[in-house]
């Protein structure tokens, strides 16, 4: 007998960033996620007849492309959660996967990619096992965490939460949670342009990058800085004070890069372009008067962040101003999402 499950994830970028983190995949700092929609994964799981003895079998395809270098980070993944999918040890799971926007160029597929194959695996479970116990998508949150720490954040639409903190209610180390205050409206409905600086795998992963924080001699002071940056930021979420919002924002983007600067080994993962666009967008924010904002993922690619009200605008700085920094003049017209969507099998 076989089985299936299809699923579309989202990406998130965190406007306070997690960088560094404790075993198993428990997070050394709160941070706090806008959800997107557009930067989406497809994941589709199929069990069949297993072949081999081994514990679990397993083979992955990226856009119709066998990868057996993405085997060993869902293989550690299984093996977390071995005494809860005990069912996956008696067949062959063909992981079938496709990403909207670039892989491994710092949009966080990482986090899309293991929150949908946390809710096929969950899924699956359900189909053979009968009903879950407890909250369906904090389950695959906490599983999803277990295979890439943010992608627990990828489980719920809106703003996310993850790691414990004293101002989110229900927040925990162990999955993400939704962040259900009241915020101002301006910010429900903010784009997040993804300016396209470069594409493919960057030179050093995300995983690398939390490894260097073990040692780092700023460490304790950037945890210390994001989680009061949290109630710095809970608090303008409530006001709307996007000029405050936006300072925040940029400030845990360079604090996130000045980490890979400072360590050793040290690791710049910017481009030059990446800073001639951060320096026209303070131009072209300084001559407007707009609020358009920047933050950015472990990466060189730029977040551009601003309200719904202004797009067209936005639009026409990007095209005139922005475009030739970009790689082949590619950008993502994203927005804040609703989160994860069953599709149908196929």
């Amino acid at each position: 007998m076989s089985y299936k499950t299809n699923w579309r994830t989202p990406s998130n970028i965190a406007l306070v960033k997690y960088w560094g983190k404790h075993p198993v995949q428990i997070p050394a700092n709160t941070s706090l996620s806008f959800t997107l929609d557009a930067c989406h994964t497809d994941t589709n799981i199929q069990l069949t007849e297993k072949k081999s003895s081994d514990p679990f079998e397993v083979s992955v395809n990226l856009d119709g492309v066998l990868r057996p270098d993405f085997q060993p980070k869902i293989l550690s993944l299984l093996g977390r959660i071995e005494s809860e999918i005990s069912f996956a040890k008696d067949y062959h799971l063909t992981i079938n996967t496709s990403n909207s926007f670039p892989h491994s160029s710092g949009i966080a597929s990482s986090a899309s990619g293991m929150a949908a194959i946390a809710l096929g695996l969950l899924d699956l479970k359900k189909q053979i096992e009968g009903n879950i116990e407890g909250d369906f998508f904090q389950k695959a949150s906490e599983w999803a965490r277990l295979g890439s720490g943010s992608a627990c954040r990828s489980l719920y639409g809106g703003l996310v939460s993850w790691g414990e903190h004293s101002s989110i209610r229900g927040s925990s180390d162990l999955y993400g949670t939704p962040f259900l205050e009241d915020i101002d409206p301006s910010i429900k409905t903010f784009k997040d342009y993804v300016l396209l600086v470069e594409v493919g795998s960057k030179s050093v992963s995300s995983t690398a990058g939390h490894d260097l924080m073990k040692n780092h001699p700023f460490a304790s002071a950037r945890f210390t800085q994001a989680n009061q940056n949290i109630d710095r930021l809970i608090r303008i979420l409530k006001t709307g004070e996007l000029s405050d919002f936006g300072q925040l924002v940029e400030s845990e983007a360079l604090s996130l890069h000045a980490m890979m600067m400072s360590s050793i080994p040290y690791y710049i993962l910017m481009k030059p372009n990446t800073l001639k666009i951060i320096e026209a967008i303070w131009r072209f924010r300084e001559e407007s008067k707009l609020d358009v904002y920047f933050t950015l993922d472990a990466g060189a690619n730029v977040h551009l962040l601003f309200p719904a009200s202004i797009e067209q605008k936005i639009n026409n700085f990007v095209n005139q101003e922005l475009s030739g920094y970009l790689n082949k003049a590619q950008y993502i017209c994203d927005q804040v999402g609703n989160g994860p969507i069953k599709l149908k099998d196929v």
